[in-house]
């Protein structure tokens, strides 16, 4: 009786052509590490004595990732492997929004860090990345002397 303006599979069509986009260019970044719907999720944070780098990363082989810094950046990136039936094989997903594929966030670094004393550490699906301050960047309690 009424015709629908759109087809039924119109949105699966359009979220099937946005993951073949992000296949080849990968997911939007931000060099303060500050992106939508960007891959891992993050969470970065600070102590006096340190940075804190939390990735949330489930299902990745922590082998596969590649965790530098250079030039007061911090760069996380890997792969995540696609867990979807193959396109040519006639399956249809209905629901595809685990994101898989190239994946990089950058993260810019204050200067007080020291490159040279980093940890990280995956377990749990949570990359956890620690990076400690230079000790001339330590607060500390000057003494003062009465004479």
């Amino acid at each position: 009786m009424y015709r629908t303006l759109f087809p039924g599979d119109l949105f699966a069509e359009l979220d099937r052509l946005q993951r073949q986009v992000q296949r080849f260019t990968g997911p939007s970044t931000s060099i303060r590490g500050v992106g939508r719907n960007g891959f891992p999720a993050l969470n970065v944070g600070g102590t006096p004595d340190s940075v804190e780098i939390y990735a949330f990363a489930p299902g990745l082989d922590p082998a596969k990732l590649d965790v530098t810094i250079e030039r007061g950046v911090l760069t996380l990136s890997g792969e995540r492997p696609n867990e979807l039936p193959d396109e040519d094989r006639n399956a249809t997903v209905h629901i595809g929004e685990r994101f898989s594929g190239r994946f990089s966030r950058t993260v810019s670094l204050s200067d007080d860090v020291d490159p040279n004393r980093v940890t990280a550490e995956y377990g749990d699906g949570v990359l956890h990345i620690s990076i400690k301050r230079h000790e001339s960047a330590q607060p500390r309690r000057i003494e003062v002397k009465s004479h």
